[in-house]
């Protein structure tokens, strides 16, 4: 593994965790520097695509990627391991044991992306005797409610631009998320197709930026791409814990900084959702980010911008 920066942390491992080798990459410029864990989104391990995001991180950060049970090199690693959402939790509370050994921290920064704010939502609840603070951004909330939204967004655009035609795919899942439960997967690719026309939700084209930063990443392996196509099947149990998932159904008082940055752009993930859900939160210190032209992949969409807001909740934080 090329390290082309000269970082003086950079380096993968795996490490044996709740009894599996589980796959981490760390990058950063000094052992000093407070230690971020980076939770990625649903299936798709996100430590391949830190070169379109990432190096401005590493000078304020020690960043760390854990390819989740279920996903990336750990699900190569490990085939057959199945994930929960309960295990996924003991899995991040035993690598931040670890971190904050290996470092000498006594509280870890979470950062959590789209699914990876769901486990970051909950187990900061959890533990937060372990956490400086926690980032959010493509935040969940609630997934059928966030479904819905994106759903009334994109018929309304559709009615405004009378494209008759999307209109028509739309009103033929109109119950959509809550119709019968068989149909999920089929509906919500109907969907998407409309929401990725009007540029509500990530294109086929967007990812290739993501595709490209996959394969020309220092850590990656031909068996990478299997990984990334082919773990959908390992994870059907979470899926259908994520379909019940509702921050909502938790109480609003958090005992650990809490922020989130969102993509004005997202309603794949509806940032409308998560704004109000902020208002009602309390927590020590609270401040949310909007970042203009950034959808889902907020930091990867708009880098700079995402880099400043991160910059920023550090400094109030020291």
């Amino acid at each position: 593994m090329k390290n082309k920066k000269n970082r003086a942390i950079y380096f993968e491992e795996y490490r044996k965790i709740n009894g599996i080798e589980q796959y981490l990459f760390h990058a950063g410029t000094s052992d000093k520097n407070p230690v971020i864990l980076f939770l990625h989104a649903f299936a798709s391990a996100e430590s391949l695509m830190t070169n379109l995001f990432q190096e401005r991180w590493e000078e304020l950060f020690t960043v760390v990627h854990l390819d989740q049970r279920g996903a990336g090199k750990t699900f190569t690693k490990n085939p057959t391991a199945a994930p929960t959402m309960e295990l996924q939790l003991q899995d991040i509370h035993e690598t931040i044991l670890y971190l904050k050994e290996r470092y000498q921290k006594e509280k870890i920064i979470l950062v959590g992306h789209s699914w990876g704010s769901v486990l970051g939502s909950i187990y900061i609840k959890r533990h937060p005797e372990n956490i400086a603070y926690y980032v959010g951004t493509g935040q969940v909330i609630s997934v059928l409610e966030g479904e819905r939204k994106g759903y009334e967004k994109a018929l309304e655009i559709a009615i405004q631009k009378k494209d008759v035609k999307s209109q028509e795919k739309l009103k033929s899942i109109e119950h959509y998320p809550y119709g019968n439960p068989e149909n999920f997967i089929k509906d919500c690719t109907q969907l998407r197709t409309v929401q990725q026309k009007y540029h509500l939700a990530p294109s086929k084209m967007s990812y290739i930026p993501l595709f490209k930063a996959m394969v020309t990443s220092p850590i990656f392996r031909f068996s990478d791409i299997h990984a990334f196509l082919g773990a959908e099947k390992i994870n059907s149990k979470l899926n259908e814990e994520m379909m019940d998932f509702d921050l909502n159904q938790e109480l609003y008082e958090y005992k650990v900084p809490v922020y989130y940055i969102l993509g004005a752009n997202d309603w794949q993930v509806p940032y409308v959702l998560a704004e109000d859900y902020f208002e009602k939160i309390e927590a020590p210190r609270k401040k949310l980010y909007l970042i203009k032209e950034a959808g889902h992949f907020t930091m990867d969409d708009q880098p700079e911008e995402f880099f400043q807001a991160l910059a920023d909740i550090n400094a109030g934080e020291q």
